[in-house]
């Protein structure tokens, strides 16, 4: 089920040449027949492409050789549920071996560091799969018995879990710095609305290590437009025309935590977070708390209706441009609902949080 209302923003990205002499690959696989093949497959922009094929001879070896225009990820597949991620270069000399009944449970990789750090982060990342999934289960359990105090430590667990997978994530990320694979790790892995700090780090010693390296091309045009809206940065002002015809500046209500919220009444998701949003502000504001919404309507009265209907009883501003919105693009909204928590001076010190998550951080700085 879509969460978000989107609109399509996706970054191209090049490739150079990286010299040497050519990669090799050894396999060894227990419990394959010969004749078994095994492909190996280039992971591309959005999908893996095909670029060679081996079988196993009757002791179970094969043996990938060639060339590769720059260092990148690879996948060596015998099918869907046996498959390893491995990174190659020109230079790699790289041996593995594992059983080909359950390769993607574990295998060994000798000859490559990225390589190995990509086994790692297999073994982390199933690791995560198989602690959400149980909290899943349980959380499901508790719901259906109404047990909501069950509920939120479940949550409570989650949230601990996530934090513990995206530590370790980073822990292999730093032990490779100037690696495509980390490249790859932090623009697919992390969140970058959450870690925007350790992203752009990284992508500054890859821009200096690996800079025409597709991975950090594609990391560097994902960070770029997120920078006006990192935490930690002044919120660009904003001073649009709200429903009385008027405008109002997003600074008149400095002094004060606010919520900045973009939205429209067309955006189904928006509408579903609207009574989390209701709820948090009738708890709050008389704390010190404010929001202050942009709509990206057309629409006037639709717009209008919407504020009425969802009862948004605070600051609404719009321009009616839709996704050509001036604040809009100030902020390189390509999503929505999008919002930013700003402290009173106007940084901003969150962002997307929905929900629970919204009243528990105001709860927390409105002590």
């Amino acid at each position: 089920m879509a969460n978000a209302c989107n609109k399509s923003n996706v970054p191209t990205t090049t490739s150079a040449t990286t010299p040497g002499s050519g990669y090799q690959i050894s396999g060894q696989l227990s419990n394959a027949p010969a004749g078994t093949k095994v492909y190996l497959a280039e992971l591309g922009e959005a999908q893996f492409v095909s670029r060679d094929t081996a079988s196993v001879d009757d002791k179970g070896h094969f043996t990938f050789k060639g060339t590769v225009p720059e260092a990148g990820l690879y996948q060596i597949k015998l099918n869907d549920q046996n498959q390893a991620l491995v990174a190659l270069d020109n230079s790699t000399n790289l041996e593995l071996s594992g059983d080909a009944t359950r390769l993607s449970e574990g295998y060994t990789v000798k000859g490559s560091e990225d390589s190995e750090m990509l086994r790692q982060l297999g073994a982390v990342l199933g690791k995560g799969r198989a602690s959400a999934q149980a909290l899943e289960q349980r959380y499901n359990a508790a719901a259906s018995s109404g047990r909501a105090d069950s509920m939120q430590a479940i949550e409570a667990q989650y949230m601990a879990a996530q934090a513990r997978n995206s530590a370790a994530i980073k822990k292999l990320v730093r032990q490779r710095p100037t690696s495509v694979a980390s490249a790859f790790v932090v623009n697919n892995l992390i969140n970058p609305d959450e870690e925007f700090a350790f992203a752009d780090s990284m992508a500054t010693l890859f821009k200096k290590a690996m800079p025409e390296s597709r991975y950090t091309k594609a990391l560097v045009a994902r960070l770029d437009p997120m920078r006006v809206t990192a935490v930690g940065a002044e919120a660009p002002e904003i001073n649009l025309t709200a429903p009385d015809g008027k405008p109002v500046a997003l600074s008149s209500l400095r002094g004060k935590y606010v919520l900045l919220d973009f939205w429209a009444s067309w955006c189904g998701p928006c509408r579903k977070e609207n009574p989390n949003v209701v709820k948090a502000y009738q708890k709050f504001k008389g704390k010190g708390f404010e929001i202050y919404s942009v709509s990206l309507d057309q629409n006037r009265e639709k717009w209008l209706k919407a504020i009425k209907d969802d009862n948004l009883t605070w600051t609404h501003v719009s321009d009616l441009k839709a996704w050509d919105s001036a604040a809009g693009k100030a902020y390189g909204i390509t999503s929505i609902p999008m919002s930013l928590l700003l402290d009173p001076q106007g940084r901003i010190i969150a962002k997307n949080l929905r929900g629970p998550a919204l009243e528990a951080k105001l709860a927390s700085v409105l002590k």
